[in-house]
């Protein structure tokens, strides 16, 4: 499956911003879908993920109660919704897709990654 993210930009503290992440493939909704983002000089980290049907999320404890994730599995795409953003949520963003069902916090059960989408947030 191939991956493309867009809708980075740059916003003040406290905005709010939507990335999207499409895929190419009829084979979408077997996938688990993630966000991920790398901040200069620091290790790519989760931020979130979505099960195949949507039925269950999991966020970063530090995006949890502001940022949200969704999946329309009839457009192949995955939705990263951020909001009261700060700072330190400044980085490249980066979809990525897994055939895994748990470990799902963990880079390396993602076997197909976007080219990432930058996200600046100034104060």
């Amino acid at each position: 499956v191939q991956l493309q993210a867009s809708g980075g930009g740059s916003v003040q503290a406290g905005g709010s911003l939507r990335l999207s992440c499409a895929a190419s493939g009829r084979t979408f909704s077997s996938y688990v879908m993630g966000w991920f983002r790398q901040a200069p000089g620091k290790e790519r980290e989760f931020v979130a993920t979505i099960m195949r049907s949507g039925e269950s999320t999991l966020f970063a404890d530090s995006v949890k109660g502001r940022f949200t994730i969704s999946r329309d599995n009839a457009k192949n795409t995955v939705y990263l919704q951020m909001n009261s953003l700060k700072p330190e949520d400044t980085a490249v963003y980066f979809c990525a897709a897994t055939a895994a069902s748990w470990d799902l916090m963990n880079v390396g059960r993602y076997l197909y990654w976007g080219q990432g989408t930058q996200v600046t947030v100034s104060s």
